[in-house]
């Protein structure tokens, strides 16, 4: 765990860096996720760090940030990660990842605030109820560029945080990154027919197609939740 110092209205706030998520109380990181989102639990980041997902022999390098207030409060953190690969992210850099590489940079390792493997909005900048959040959130990203310039990587990347988030980091010079997704929602279709029904019959015929071509060679496909799963599964 690596420290550093920074200093706002005189107070000195340490910036602390921990190799594993398990070296951070659980009560103190979890009074700053807060209860409304699971995956930036403590539980929840510990739970991938045990099992080997989030870990260095996968590309992952925990480097969580913490910052503290001069009486050794934790006030702030961040999951943020060390990556040598772009997988487990749901975010497709790998354009950026050529590109870069063709103009003569290295492009990994790159310092990634994210959540593992969990492509779902939300807080990434996790400050402690009762803190100022536009201070607590400012001060932890300039810890994370300050990290990001230590390691000399090639950027900070944060994925999937909120809209009041994303307003302070592009307050402070961070650039702005949107993507799009598609969800399907069924509108209350009956069945898979139903569906198709309200599609063209160009649009219907290649839907039909494709499915009798993918069971085409015997394939079965089973179904299992809950209890039935076992561990050969």
């Amino acid at each position: 765990m690596s420290t550093a110092s920074t200093d706002h209205d005189d107070d000195a706030y340490t910036l602390r860096v921990a190799s594993e998520i398990g070296a951070v109380p659980a009560t103190d990181w979890d009074a700053c996720a807060g209860v409304d989102n699971p995956f930036t639990r403590h539980a929840f980041l510990k739970a991938l760090e045990d099992a080997g997902c989030a870990s260095a022999d996968e590309g992952w390098v925990p480097q969580h940030l913490l910052l503290e207030n001069p009486e050794g409060r934790l006030v702030g953190c961040m999951p943020m990660y060390l990556k040598y690969h772009s997988q487990g992210e749901y975010i497709f850099d790998h354009g950026w990842a050529n590109a870069f590489e063709r103009a003569g940079g290295s492009y990994y390792p790159k310092l990634l605030v994210a959540v593992p493997f969990t492509p779902a909005t939300g807080p990434r900048l996790l400050v402690r109820q009762g803190e100022d959040f536009g201070q607590t959130a400012r001060l932890l990203l300039q810890g994370a560029i300050q990290v990001a310039t230590q390691y000399k990587v090639s950027g900070l990347n944060i994925n999937f945080l909120t809209r009041r988030e994303a307003e302070v980091a592009t307050e402070m010079g961070l650039l702005l990154r949107t993507g799009e997704q598609f969800h399907w929602v069924n509108q209350g279709y009956a069945d898979f027919d139903a569906f198709l029904e309200n599609l063209s019959s160009r649009k219907r015929k290649a839907i039909r197609k494709e499915r009798r071509e993918a069971l085409a060679n015997d394939i079965e496909i089973e179904v299992v939740s809950g209890a039935d799963l076992k561990e050969e599964h």
